[in-house]
Formats: C-alpha cells, sequence, structure tokens
C-alpha cells in the first residue's frame, strides 16, 4: 500500500482549516440567544434565528452542493448510455429551492417552527409526528451516507488505502466535528467548503482539458470516439422514468429538515425565499466544473495516463471518476489542491444532514412526545448522542451501497412519497386531520415499498404497467442478477395517492363523526370530535382568529424559552398585540410569568 505524502498533507491542511472555522463560530456565537431567553437546545437547531444574506445564501446552497452532489454529477455524465441528460440533479434540486422559497419558506418561517415535524405534531398529534419522524430520518442517513461514500471514495483515490477503511475514518471525523458547534458552526464551515470547492475543482479543470489524453469534449458531446457521447439522450421507453426521477428530485428535494433548518434560521420569512432563489443560482453554478470532468472523464484515453489501459466504468469506478480525473489528469500540486479541497468540502457537508437528523429527534420525539418536562441541558445531550448513533446508521450504509447516485436517489424517495404531499397538506388544506394522515402514510409507503428497489435488493409485489426484466451486474458482488425494473412514474403516482388519500379519508372522517354517522366515541385518535385533547396540539398552535397569523413577514423572531410542551408552540410574539393584551388581562398570574 502506497501512502501519498502530498495527499495526506493536503487532506490535514483543509481539515483542519474546516476544523478551526467550526470552533470559531461556535466560540464566537456561544452566547447568541441569551438575551432573548432562547434555549440552548434550540439555539443549535435554529442558530439565533440571524442568518444574514451573505452566510445565509452559502449555507443554503451548501444544502445540496456536497460530496454527493459534485461526484454523482460527474459520475452520471460519464457514465455510458446516461450521460448529461440524465445527470438530473442540479436542475432538479435548484428547482426544489425555487418551488420552496415561493410556496413553503414563508408559512414555515413565519409561524415559527423549530423543525419541519413541527406543523406535523401541531396538527396530527405526536404519534403521528413520530411516524413522520422515520422517513425523515431516513431521508438523512441516505443523504448523510451518500456524502461519506463520497468522501471515501476520495480519500482512497489520494492516499490510496482501502475505500471502507476511508469511510470509517471520514465519519469519525465528521462526527466528531457535528460535536463541535450547532447551527452557526456549520452556516460558517459551509461559506469555507463552497469556496473550496469553487476554488479546487476551477484550478483544475483547465489542466484536465489540456492534457494530451483528452479529445475535444465539444467533439465527443455529439460524436463516439471513446464511448458514447457524454451529452446522453433520452429513450422514449424511458420518459416516464426520467419524469418519474425529476419531480422525485425538484418535490422530493423540499421536505428536508436540512432545508427548513437554513429557512427557520433566518432572520425573517422574506429573507428566507430570498435564501432559496440564491442557493438555487449557487447549484447551478457549482454544478458547471463537475459537468465538464465528467465530460473529460468520457473524453479520455485512458491507455495514455497512469491509471492504465482499463477505462474506470470497466473497473466499476464510474462514481470515483472526479478524483480520478483530478489525480491522473491534473499535475500533482493541483490534483493534490482539487483533491484535498473536495475532501474537507464534502466532510463539512456530512455534520448538517447529522445534526438535522439530531435536532428532530431531541426535539420532535424525545422532548415533545416523551419527556415534555426535560431540560435544556438533558435534550442537548441527547442530541450529542444521537449525533453518534445516526453518524453510525450512516456510515453502515455508506459501506453497503454501490453508486452515489443510487444513494442519492434513495434519500429522496420515502420524503417524496410520504412527507411531500403531507406537509402539503398540512400546509395549504384546511380541514385534514390525523385519520387522513395515518391513511396518506399507508398509501404512499404500501404503493412505493410494492415497486421494488435494486439497490436494497428489495424485490417487487406491485408490478405497474410497462415493467420489465433486465440482467445486471450486481454493485457489490459482481454477480450477474436479473431485476425487475419499473418504467411506470409509480413515485409520483405514489404521492399523488398519498395526498389524495388524506384529503379523502379527512373529509370522511370529519363527515361520519360530525353527522352523527359514528359515535363519537370512536374518534379514538382524537382528531375530529375530541379534537381539543391532550394528544393534539390545538391547544398550543400559533394558530388564533381563524388561522389568521399576526406577524409581520420582516419581523425577526424571539423565541421565548420554552421548558413546556405548550410553550414549544404558543410563542407570545407571533400573535397579535391585543391577543396578548387580551391574555395579559384575563390572566391574573401573567404579569408574574413574565417577570419570571
Amino acid at each position: 500500500m502506497i501512502i501519498h505524502v502530498e495527499g495526506l498533507v493536503a487532506i490535514v491542511v483543509f481539515y483542519l482549516l474546516i476544523l478551526f472555522v467550526g470552533i470559531w463560530a461556535a466560540w464566537k456565537n456561544k452566547h447568541s440567544g441569551e438575551a432573548e431567553g432562547t434555549d440552548r437546545s434550540e439555539t443549535i437547531m435554529v442558530g439565533g434565528r440571524d442568518i444574514g444574506l451573505f452566510v445565509g445564501g452559502f449555507t443554503m446552497t451548501a444544502t445540496w452542493v456536497g460530496g454527493g452532489y459534485i461526484n454523482g454529477t460527474a459520475e452520471y455524465v460519464y457514465s455510458p448510455h446516461r450521460g448529461l441528460a440524465w445527470a438530473q440533479a442540479p436542475f432538479g434540486y435548484a428547482l426544489s429551492l425555487v418551488v420552496g422559497g415561493l410556496f413553503f419558506a414563508k408559512p414555515m418561517r413565519s409561524r415559527g417552527y423549530v423543525t419541519m415535524l413541527d406543523p406535523f405534531q401541531q396538527l396530527y398529534g405526536k404519534r403521528m409526528g413520530g411516524l413522520l419522524f422515520i422517513p425523515a430520518l431516513m431521508g438523512e442517513i441516505f443523504w448523510s451516507a451518500a456524502i461519506l461514500s463520497a468522501l471515501g471514495a476520495t480519500l482512497s483515490v489520494i492516499v490510496d488505502i482501502d475505500i471502507k477503511m476511508s469511510v470509517v475514518i471520514s465519519a469519525l471525523i465528521a462526527i466528531f466535528y457535528t460535536l463541535v458547534g450547532g447551527l452557526y458552526s456549520v452556516a460558517y464551515t459551509d461559506v469555507v467548503q463552497l469556496f473550496c470547492i469553487f476554488v479546487g475543482l476551477w484550478i483544475s479543470v483547465p489542466f484536465a482539458l489540456t492534457n494530451p489524453a483528452v479529445s475535444d469534449i465539444t467533439v465527443t458531446a455529439v460524436k463516439q470516439v471513446y464511448q458514447s457521447p457524454w451529452t446522453g439522450s433520452v429513450h422514449r421507453d424511458d420518459i416516464w422514468v426520467w419524469l418519474d426521477n425529476f419531480c422525485l428530485l425538484m418535490l422530493g428535494g423540499i421536505p428536508w429538515q436540512v432545508y427548513f433548518q437554513r429557512v427557520l434560521s433566518a432572520s425573517s420569512a422574506t429573507y428566507a425565499q430570498v435564501l432559496s432563489f440564491l442557493a438555487a443560482f449557487g447549484c447551478l453554478t457549482m454544478a458547471v466544473p463537475s459537468v465538464l470532468i465528467g465530460a473529460i472523464g468520457a473524453s479520455t484515453d485512458w491507455n495514455q495516463t497512469s491509471y492504465g489501459p482499463v477505462p474506470p466504468k470497466e473497473n466499476d469506478q464510474a462514481d470515483m471518476i472526479l478524483p480520478i480525473v483530478l489525480q491522473n489528469l491534473c499535475p500533482p500540486f493541483v490534483s493534490f489542491f482539487g483533491l484535498g479541497a473536495v475532501s474537507a468540502a464534502v466532510m463539512s457537508s456530512a455534520d448538517s444532514s447529522i445534526l438535522s437528523a439530531s435536532s428532530m429527534f431531541a426535539r420532535n420525539i424525545y422532548q415533545l412526545a416523551f419527556r415534555q418536562s426535560a431540560s435544556d441541558r438533558e435534550i442537548v445531550w441527547v442530541m450529542r448522542i444521537t449525533i453518534f448513533v445516526f453518524g453510525g446508521l450512516a456510515t453502515v450504509m455508506a459501506l453497503l451501497t454501490g453508486t452515489v447516485y443510487g444513494l442519492w436517489y434513495l434519500s429522496s424517495d420515502l420524503v417524496y412519497v410520504i412527507i411531500f404531499p403531507q406537509l402539503l397538506s398540512v400546509l395549504f388544506v384546511k380541514g385534514t386531520n390525523t385519520y387522513g394522515s395515518v391513511a396518506a402514510y399507508i398509501f404512499g409507503l404500501v404503493l412505493r415499498i410494492g415497486g421494488g428497489e435494486p439497490y436494497l435488493q428489495l424485490p417487487p409485489f406491485i408490478y405497474y404497467p410497462g415493467w420489465d426484466t433486465e440482467t445486471k451486474k450486481h454493485h457489490i458482488t459482481g454477480e450477474m442478477e436479473e431485476v425487475i425494473v419499473q418504467k411506470f412514474p409509480f413515485k409520483t403516482v405514489s404521492m399523488l395517492a398519498s395526498f389524495l388519500g388524506n384529503v379523502a379519508f379527512s373529509y370522511l372522517a370529519k363527515y361520519l363523526f360530525e353527522s352523527g354517522k359514528l359515535s363519537h366515541k370512536y374518534d379514538f385518535l382524537d382528531a375530529v370530535v375530541s379534537k381539543h385533547s391532550g394528544e393534539i396540539l390545538d391547544k398550543t398552535t400559533l394558530v388564533t382568529r381563524g388561522n389568521n397569523i399576526g406577524l409581520s413577514e420582516m419581523a425577526s423572531i424571539k423565541p421565548r424559552l420554552s421548558v413546556t410542551l405548550a410553550a414549544a408552540f404558543a410563542r407570545r410574539d407571533t400573535l397579535p398585540a391585543e391577543t396578548v393584551e387580551e391574555e395579559e388581562e384575563s390572566s391574573p398570574g401573567s404579569s408574574h410569568h413574565d417577570e419570571e
């Protein structure tokens, strides 16, 4: 085993840079939120809700631009029979940020939520919030695994060590870094992350393009030289699959805690929208060098390089085309700078996803569902423990799964099919309740799982129209096997069925109970007749006076100390001023409570 000392030095330097920035950000903002009485745990989750345009724009862009994004985009552009036409992530996720900014950022930020699951628990109850946590957690774990897999692949190229060892080492570093600080550390390291990616890759691209082994990429874009054209094409039989995957990326990219963590940390609802639009532009910009590197890989005569006569695609290394191009087509000092920068950058993306998962568990599962009287210190320790647990799960996924882009698609599947229609319902459809939410959950889960999943060796039990059998090489064992390929857009159909099921069953339950067709005693979820029970959090909602939110969109929210379950949602600063005055007049002990 040959250790490339220069590459190792580059990694250490960039890792120390990220670590230093993270520690500095945590120290700089260690007292943030104390003046407003904000919990330490809440500060870790959403900062002081004072993220500005500069840092906010960078950290929102870095929500998607990480290891999976840059490595995965280059992988698909390089892979024969796919090409640029199938590299949908840059456009799909950019549009997801636009749609999120137009329709979802404002209502979520205006109501002062702390996590994405807050509106679900507010309307559907803590048990339903727990169920919705499962696909949200799986999405974050898959996403973290994609980041770690990409980082492990990059490290294995730089220092020539086993990829599994690289993943484990990378995971340990990312987990340790996540413990340093909360959202402030994540946000500030994201600035360094994007700078490293931009500079590192753009320095490398000119050297790779001018390498003698590389043909003109404008020629290989339309003609077959060493492989099929890197622009790719979408065959008529695959149009529905292409559209299904594109909708998955565009709409499935919205209901993520890692996205709403940035939205909810913005200084105002309007700022949250602006940050989303800036990030959409940033995503497209940051994808350009990855597309060029994928095109360079497809235009290279590998027999003229130090890599060897067998192209990466035939060595099952298409997912590592970006570090391979930098390593073999650039001068050593350039490749080490580029690879080191990419390594440090993708490492700083892992902490964001793991922090998101631990935030949802600590607040929505541990605090609101089980320990409503938990102290702030206790919640912080729960977050620290779950960071280790979720980081370990992501590491296992990264070791057991093959392609980075496959992990990427998987990470959006359950989020798209289950959580997106629920988020649509809870924010924009009046009258939905827990019965509809349960039905929607079951519909989405059964229809999606029923379609099977080749990456997880999960055979289908629902054969949608147009299904076919193909012989493929297994990404781990290398053996040839027959897999069922679904060419029907069943993911989007599952999402639509979930949404319609929520609306239909909600109104059906409402009609049956309110008309007396069913006795009130059968309202076992307390969602219609007994809507104001302790299970549904309507007593503690932000919504008053006909669902009107009395909050200036430009005003920043200063959340109060949330000790009880009621305080978790009832923020007096989000209510109209006259409402607060009425409450103070009607509550003899209110003034004493405020002084405390």
